[in-house]
């Protein structure tokens, strides 16, 4: 399986930003179509924001659109998330994997989001 490692999450105030990072090693994603996702405490994983191969096609949660943007950089294997005008709710730790996710990649640490109210 492929390598995921999310970073750039932190602490930020409601309405700030953040960008996350999710590179992959040992393997790339090459063909594959990404998508990032969030577990909030006491609650199931839920899907965020996806990405086709060529970034010409995205897709977002209701609750986020408008606010966060995914994007992808093959040639470095990361897919990004810049994610705008933080709210409370956004708070969770964010993981990405292949979406759907299909054994490709297992899920890894994720990245801790914080959002102050």
């Amino acid at each position: 399986q492929v390598r995921l490692v999310e970073s750039g999450g932190g602490l930020v105030q409601a309405g700030g930003s953040l960008r996350l990072s999710c590179a992959a090693s040992g393997r790339s994603f090459t063909g594959l179509t990404m998508g990032w996702f969030r577990q909030a405490p006491g609650k199931e994983r839920e899907f965020v924001a996806g990405i086709n191969w060529s970034g010409g096609s995205t897709s977002y949660t209701d609750s986020v659109k408008g606010r966060f943007t995914v994007s992808r950089d093959n040639a470095k294997n990361t897919m990004y998330l810049q994610m705008n005008n933080l709210k409370p709710e956004d708070a969770a730790v964010y993981y990405c994997n292949t979406w759907p996710i299909n054994g490709f990649a297992s899920w890894g640490q994720g990245t801790q989001v914080t959002v102050s109210s």
